[in-house]
């Protein structure tokens, strides 16, 4: 009967024992250093963003934060005509047709720009590049993801050049301008797409005066 061979001795072509694998380092994820909102107000403030700062919100599949005011003078307009927030992509759509461009209700929320919170350069750069193209749009950093080569050589200029401003959060939330944002990119004219997140964030601006008005 063959005896069984010893597998803890038995070695591999060129006389080599089999080598057993050692775990790698495992490094911990980034964290924010406080809630998306804390931090979004704050870099609203230090970005010189005078509005309200909406909560996070996924728009368009992106996960943002957008600080806007409502314009007054057209929402009683459209009090008025029995016309509140339309958020339907179909029937928003169709108010930039030309034989219907004259009767669609005018953009009732005042966008002053969109705010992308997260922990790594790439997430946020993702979610604030399509609201950048209509106009201001930054990114919410912590500290820690942006001291790499990665930040420097890849993330700076892709925010130059998509017009892209920068805020960081150290550990202790307080928070920096690190790139200014600029107006040099070009601007695109209204369309369906920014008619829909005028929509949206008028209607986000409305259920946030009902929830004040709830508190008080």
């Amino acid at each position: 009967m063959a005896a069984t061979p010893n597998m803890e001795s038995s070695t591999v072509a060129g006389g080599a024992k089999r080598s057993r694998s050692l775990p790698s380092r495992v490094v911990p994820p980034i964290e924010l250093p406080a809630s998306v909102e804390e931090l979004s107000r704050k870099a609203a403030a230090l970005l010189g963003w005078n509005g309200i700062v909406l909560p996070e919100t996924t728009v368009l599949g992106r996960k943002i934060c957008v600080v806007a005011r409502l314009r007054t003078d057209v929402h009683a307009e459209r009090i008025a005509m029995g016309m509140g927030p339309v958020v339907d992509r179909a029937t928003v759509d169709t108010w930039t047709w030309p034989e219907l461009a004259a009767t669609a209700p005018a953009p009732a929320a005042e966008i002053i720009g969109v705010l992308a919170v997260a922990r790594h350069w790439r997430t946020a750069m993702a979610s604030a590049v399509p609201f950048a193209r209509y106009g201001e749009a930054a990114m919410v950093l912590p500290s820690p993801a942006v001291l790499t080569e990665d930040y420097v050589g890849n993330c700076l200029p892709r925010a130059r050049a998509y017009g892209l401003g920068i805020v960081t959060a150290d550990p202790n939330a307080v928070t920096d301008l690190d790139l200014e944002g600029h107006n040099e990119r070009m601007i695109l004219d209204e369309d369906p797409v920014s008619r829909l997140v005028n929509e949206i964030v008028y209607d986000q601006l409305l259920r946030g005066t009902e929830l004040a008005a709830e508190v008080d």
